[in-house]
């Protein structure tokens, strides 16, 4: 099964990628995870994407669609994947269909987290981080013994500017314009799965694996 899994920062896809990743058995494959992991193994192309990243600028398409296309041909890769927030524009996406049907593959599905900007805000204005080993809380998940400081090292907590509220709506804005073209291009092709993003890990996994189903026996017929 090859699947794109879609959503807005703090959305949860990482986790629901885990998750599908360990319950279909195929790799979860972030691009940013492989552009690091490309730098740090000193390949021909992490050597030209590092100097890219370092400087705090976006690594153009081609250059990550050739670091995708590396990925997706590893072994574990061979009976499926899931692709972790790539791609993210419509030009992205015509070049990853058009080099997985130069391997003989193509999308089953793209899942799209659906989460309300206020309960993105909540999730994610609410996070306080240690300035001095880099742990990270929530205030209300996941909150320190004594409020306002580590648990660790008794630091007191901060909040990172693009974690307060005004800035998480902006983010969440200038996300919701760049993928609503995304996810109508993949409406157009039958494949959008839009999924509820709020609620228990375990219920939004079943909620997406519920919406693969009449997919999966459309395939088999």
């Amino acid at each position: 099964m090859n699947l794109v899994l879609l959503g807005p920062p703090g959305a949860g896809k990482g986790t629901q990628a885990k998750r599908l990743a360990s319950r279909f058995g195929i790799p979860q494959v972030s691009t940013g995870d492989i552009l690091r992991q490309a730098v740090k193994d000193g390949t021909e192309l992490g050597k030209q994407a590092g100097p890219i990243m370092a400087s705090g600028k976006l690594v153009p398409d081609d250059l990550v669609m050739s670091i995708v296309r590396d990925r997706l041909l590893q072994p574990d890769a061979a009976k499926g994947f899931i692709l972790d927030g790539f791609p993210r524009t419509i030009p992205q996406a015509e070049k990853l269909d058009h080099a997985l049907a130069t391997h003989k593959k193509k999308l089953d599905a793209v899942v799209s987290l659906e989460v309300p900007i206020e309960t993105l805000v909540e999730r994610i204005s609410g996070r306080r981080s240690c300035p001095r080993d880099g742990s990270v809380y929530h205030i209300v998940q996941n909150p320190p013994r004594r409020e306002g400081f580590c648990d660790l090292c008794g630091a007191s907590l901060v909040q990172r500017e693009d974690d307060k509220p005004e800035s998480v709506r902006t983010r969440m804005q200038a996300y919701e314009a760049s993928t609503s073209p995304l996810k109508e291009f993949y409406t157009r092709k039958g494949l959008l799965r839009p999924v509820d993003g709020v609620g228990a890990p375990e219920a939004i996994e079943a909620a997406v694996v519920g919406a693969l189903k009449p997919r999966e026996a459309t395939s088999g017929a």
